[in-house]
């Protein structure tokens, strides 16, 4: 059906194309456009997001795409950070069709009853299917769900974070956001603007026949608003501006609590049960399908403890480094984007705006969740270990083919309950100079980099810094 589906929607400027597909005695195989602007959320700081001219871009971009997939009948019921990429002219695109349907053919419509998605993105109605189903003559509008997840993504833009862990009873967010007929409290929705707070309450309405559809949204003031980086055609008209400011947002505060670091908030609650982080969610929410390979939680509680990769503490300081060690290696990592934002003020640095012919000269594909350190590589790993303890995450080092490198593989959830799953490769790539850089494998953006942060500050003592 993925095949069929993507191939069936044919080009699009914010839709990855599909090419070709073909298999053989084990494997289907799939050719596609290769985004190669990388992940669009990883490169959006995680609690604050982007500005609104930008989100505005983006947002565009996303409804211009999910309106093209729904007038040839076909609704996405997967859309959320980990399936939002960039083209190397950082225009936005929409990827990943395995939860994908046809639900408009020939002017019949057709209810879906798959529970699907990611809990935080889903809309309340795809949750009510699970007990409800087509076996009672009931299900959802797949095109209407696509709609509510636009605007949570669009929410995410906006604040960097989602407004619920899901749209049940179980989480307090959510109630609120019924009970007060979507005007809560929580300091999030505060921080929304005006205009684009009117228009996610249109989409967001939890009454299906209210809710907005398409025509509504392409209608709305915050829709229809000017932008100075976007073109008539929703194409990127600055992109190197836009790049330079999307880049100098991103900063990691050293002098921040890392435990304070989540997009859960901590609520006072009747409910203690619905509420405990720590109780298993298994027992509170149904099995969502997924695009991609689950791993077993219990697999993960399971592991050993945290093995120490070096005899000494790992919160003992590390010789004092030659001053003109530092000094080259900060001369060999001046150009290195990723190290703005360990800055007191991250920039640009002059040399790559000048220089700079596209988006990717000043936002490179390449991960920015890492960091360089003067530390010896045992030492190091140890110090990283130590970190992930404290914010108990399972963690099993283990030493690659090369005695220079050490990869920690992670397996956990995100502060949403959502898989969350990579690995932390701890590298030497010189003499007196290692890398750590955190490669995720399965999960939301915008929580990998919020666990990167946390981890990286609490080895603060450890991460090489320009301005010091």
């Amino acid at each position: 059906m993925e095949v069929a589906l993507h191939k069936h929607i044919g080009h699009h400027n914010n839709i990855i194309y599909f090419h070709e597909t073909g298999e053989d005695d084990c494997w289907r195989w799939i050719a596609m456009e290769l985004a190669e602007g990388g992940d669009l959320f990883d490169k959006i700081e995680a609690d604050e997001g982007v500005g609104e001219d930008i989100a505005h871009v983006y947002f565009c971009q996303l409804v211009n795409a999910v309106g093209y997939m729904h007038s040839k009948g076909v609704a996405h019921r997967d859309i959320k950070p980990e399936n939002i990429l960039l083209s190397a002219d950082g225009n936005l695109k929409i990827a990943d069709f395995g939860l994908a349907t046809l639900y408009e053919y020939r002017g019949e419509t057709k209810l879906s009853s798959t529970l699907c998605g990611s809990p935080p993105y889903i809309a309340p109605e795809v949750v009510k299917c699970s007990s409800r189903g087509k076996s009672k003559g009931e299900g959802y509008r797949a095109d209407v769900v696509d709609i509510w997840s636009c605007g949570v993504v669009l929410f995410v833009l906006l604040v960097g974070n989602t407004p619920w862990d899901s749209p049940t009873d179980e989480s307090y967010e959510f109630v609120e956001y019924v009970k007060t007929n979507s005007k809560p409290t929580d300091e999030l929705w505060e921080r929304l603007p005006v205009a684009a707070l009117s228009l996610l309450r249109g989409m967001m309405k939890i009454d299906t026949a209210n809710r907005f559809t398409m025509d509504d949204i392409r209608r709305h003031p915050w829709f229809t608003r000017e932008n100075p980086y976007m073109c008539a055609d929703y194409k990127l008209s600055n992109p190197l501006n836009l790049a330079t400011t999307m880049f100098e947002s991103l900063h990691i505060d050293f002098n921040r609590d890392p435990l304070s670091l989540s997009s859960q908030p901590q609520r006072t609650t009747t409910n203690t049960s619905a509420m405990d982080l720590d109780e298993p969610r298994s027992s509170l929410k149904p099995k969502f399908s997924s695009t991609q390979p689950e791993y077993p939680v219990e697999d993960m509680l399971d592991w050993d403890g945290l093995p120490r990769l070096s005899s000494q503490s790992a919160f003992s300081q590390p010789k004092a480094t030659d001053s003109d060690h530092v000094m080259f290696l900060s001369e060999r990592l001046s150009q290195d984007p990723s190290m703005s934002q360990f800055s007191m003020t991250p920039s640009v640095p002059i040399s790559r705006t000048q220089n700079a012919q596209n988006f990717q000269d000043i936002v490179p594909a390449s991960r920015l969740t890492r960091f360089a350190s003067t530390w010896p590589l045992g030492l190091l790993a140890t110090r990283v270990c130590e970190a992930l303890q404290l914010l108990h995450v399972p963690a099993s080092p283990k030493s690659s083919d090369s005695a220079d490198a050490v990869v920690i593989q992670i397996r956990t959830q995100d502060d949403r309950k959502c898989p969350l799953h990579g690995n932390i490769i701890i590298e030497s790539i010189t003499d007196g100079h290692a890398e750590v850089e955190f490669v995720k494998v399965k999960g939301d953006p915008l929580e990998w980099r919020r666990f990167f942060k946390k981890v990286t500050i609490l080895c603060k003592d450890a991460v090489f810094k320009p301005d010091t």
